[in-house]
């Protein structure tokens, strides 16, 4: 594999921002993907981190880039500093970066990488597990797949509960917090009110450790999922809110995207 990292400049954000890339590489004596013989370009995996985190956490506090050595996908691991991938109300445009600009960045720096909807995933941890969600079903015409791991998947109410204690920083990102449930940033919202005959609907996958903090919020989204024609693969077992489980958890994720790996 190639793992890199690229600097540029955001028209969307006005600044400059960066992500990592892994991509596949064929290398002697190593696994890895027979780049020669294989003309077809590459699937892509965004891959979004955590509230506290950046682009380079994936590669620091997990073995992904040994994972998705002998698979022909693109890993793209992008910033997005806490900014809960949606447009802030003070701050940036992160989800029109995500959703606009980001993906034709992509394109035009690694030519290889595919921009067909069947080929192009995204997943995420925590605030990158609701990401991964939010962004799946806003724009089912980009992702065909979209799996949350621990995800902070109630907004509202988490939102609630830090005005309840006294934060602010919600107020920052998503405006009114009584406007959020219901609205274009809810889970819930947005499950109940995909359109099935407009759109394909994108494959979920959630999990999170039952000794998470998360845990609940994560129940209600699955048997909210579940009364809806959703094709959503659900996962728990024992685990907190921690590196172990989501390096344990992302192979599953690499498993359940069914991605063809080399002979």
């Amino acid at each position: 594999m190639a793992l890199l990292e690229a600097g540029f400049f955001s028209e969307v954000l006005g600044m400059c921002t960066r992500m990592n890339v892994i991509l596949p590489q064929s290398a002697p004596g190593m696994i890895g993907v027979d780049t020669a013989s294989q003309p077809q370009k590459w699937k892509v995996l965004y891959l979004l981190h955590g509230l506290s985190d950046d682009h380079t956490i994936w590669e620091r506090r997990t073995s992904i880039e040994r994972y998705v050595s002998d698979l022909p996908l693109a890993v793209i691991m992008p910033e997005t500093q806490r900014g809960w991938y949606t447009d802030m109300r003070h701050g940036f445009k992160w989800f029109t970066f995500f959703t606009t600009e980001l993906p034709r960045v992509v394109k035009d720096f690694f030519p290889a990488v595919s921009d067909k909807r069947e080929d192009t995933f995204v997943a995420g941890l925590s605030m990158g597990g609701y990401g991964a969600l939010k962004l799946a079903l806003s724009r089912p015409d980009i992702y065909s797949a979209a799996a949350s791991l621990s995800g902070a998947v109630d907004i509202a109410e988490i939102c609630e509960n830090e005005v309840k204690n006294g934060g602010h920083e919600a107020l920052d990102i998503l405006g009114d917090v009584a406007q959020v449930r219901g609205g274009k940033d809810d889970l819930f919202a947005l499950c109940e009110n995909f359109d099935f005959g407009k759109n394909a609907a994108p494959r979920l996958f959630m999990c999170c450790g039952t000794e998470d903090m998360l845990y609940w919020q994560n129940v209600r989204m699955r048997n909210h999922i579940k009364g809806l024609p959703f094709d959503l693969t659900y996962e728990e077992e024992p685990g907190t809110h921690n590196w172990a489980y989501w390096d344990m958890k992302i192979q599953s994720v690499l498993k359940w995207l069914n991605i063809g790996r080399e002979a």
